[in-house]
């Protein structure tokens, strides 16, 4: 019996499910604000704050697109940055995403929650209690497409334990020493292909793994470490081929996180298999892209780059003291901010109205504690208690899951839509 895991987009978002609704409850007390509504003079809108650009997250959404139609490459785009119904639907939508990646079987819940159809678990499925729920909701959704990760025997085991009669696409995931999960060599993936093969419960469909934690930067080195990973996978697959381990005639190659996709990219769209191939890569951090982190290691950020990415989230926050000539505090923190790559970024400045909006000349954040964060800044700078800083931040992963709710603005900050998230 074969099992559904199409590779098109069509019909990846169920229009008949609508996105769900969450009770905010966003530590710093603001509830999801009417369109229109001036974020910066309304009596409503209490700080600190976290928002969205629309023109950012559109622009961001297309440019990927963009990328993945011209080189030819399917896109799971990863849920876990936002886990927010509204994004991660347009991502269906308007940015061309064959599916969703989840991290989680709790993740993948959630994204069915969300009305999407096609969902790759990017990780290995142990869990019991959601191999159980997985495999009975493909059971009673037949045409819902979904995919995870085999590394081991003991993998297989637990997945042919638990799924019942019900029978799902499975990707051997491959790895190197120092990397994260995945087999370790060619002889461990043909045992561990070979029993997938040989389950009635298991369909092996492609081979996938994860080059992020290899190529940790942008230099020549990272370069080569990210493509000879890459020759290992597209070996593999060739190997299962030889050895005739795949279900199907038509087989996916998934790897590409939001630091490496264009290398990714083209070194297997280059791959000369035995089997017609899909590349499925899998970037999530793009939808938000950032003013640090990213900005530096994505591929649209690198010299000759013909797309570009835009930094869509901002954090802002009130002045609470200006205690010293070259030092203030802001009332936002670890709480509410991403402080593992990079601290916020101050970009702008307004006074306590909202009014006259300056670029943060000479500021930056020097330390986040749980609700304060140090702005070192000229001693002669006006600004004082009661103004607003607004701050790009780093690694947008990071970032959405300190908060229950974010307002999407245009350009003239002013709110067009509600943005929840599902953490």
């Amino acid at each position: 019996m074969s099992i559904h895991f199409p590779l098109q987009a069509d019909g990846a978002l169920d229009a008949q499910q609508p996105a769900p609704r969450f009770k905010s409850v966003a530590g710093s007390g603001n509830q999801p604000l009417a369109n229109g509504t001036a974020v910066f003079n309304s009596p409503e809108v209490f700080s600190p704050l976290m928002l969205m650009k629309q023109s950012a997250l559109e622009n961001n959404l297309r440019q990927l697109a963009d990328f993945c139609r011209e080189k030819g490459v399917m896109l799971a785009a990863h849920g876990k940055t936002s886990m927010s119904p509204a994004i991660l639907r347009r991502a269906v939508t308007e940015g061309g995403a064959w599916g969703l990646s989840a991290a989680t079987p709790a993740q993948v819940r959630a994204l069915r929650q969300f009305g999407i159809r096609n969902v790759f678990l990017a990780n290995e499925l142990v869990d019991p209690g959601g191999i159980r729920w997985i495999g009975e909701w493909q059971k009673q959704h037949p045409d819902h497409g979904f995919l995870c990760y085999v590394d081991s025997l003991q993998g297989v085991r637990l997945l042919e334990q638990h799924l019942g009669d019900s029978r799902i696409a499975v990707l051997l995931e491959m790895s190197v020493s120092g990397g994260r999960t995945g087999c370790r060599s060619s002889s461990e993936a043909l045992e561990i292909a070979a029993a997938i093969a040989a389950s009635p419960a298991l369909q092996l469909v492609g081979v996938a793994g994860y080059e992020g934690a290899l190529g940790a930067g942008r230099d020549a080195a990272g370069v080569q470490r990210v493509k000879e990973y890459c020759q290992m996978l597209i070996d593999t697959a060739a190997l299962l081929a030889e050895h005739q381990l795949f279900a199907s005639q038509h087989i996916i190659l998934s790897a590409g996180g939001g630091a490496w996709f264009d290398v990714v990219s083209a070194c297997f769209t280059a791959a000369n298999l035995p089997l017609p191939m899909t590349p499925l890569i899998r970037s999530g951090a793009y939808m938000a892209h950032d003013s640090g982190l990213y900005a530096r290691i994505a591929p649209f950020a690198q010299p000759g780059a013909t797309h570009h990415f835009t930094a869509a989230l901002e954090i802002w926050g009130r002045v609470l003291s200006r205690p010293e000539p070259g030092l203030a505090f802001v009332d936002f923190g670890r709480r509410d901010v991403p402080f593992d790559q990079d601290l916020p970024n101050p970009l702008w400045v307004r006074n306590v109205d909202g009014s006259a909006p300056r670029a943060a000349s000479g500021m930056r954040i020097s330390e986040v504690n749980d609700q304060h964060a140090y702005l070192v800044l000229p001693e002669e700078d006006a600004l004082k208690p009661g103004d607003w800083v607004g701050c790009g931040i780093s690694h947008p992963c990071t970032a959405f899951d300190k908060w229950r709710y974010l307002p999407l603005v245009d350009d003239d900050y002013c709110v067009t839509d509600s943005l929840e998230t599902a953490f």
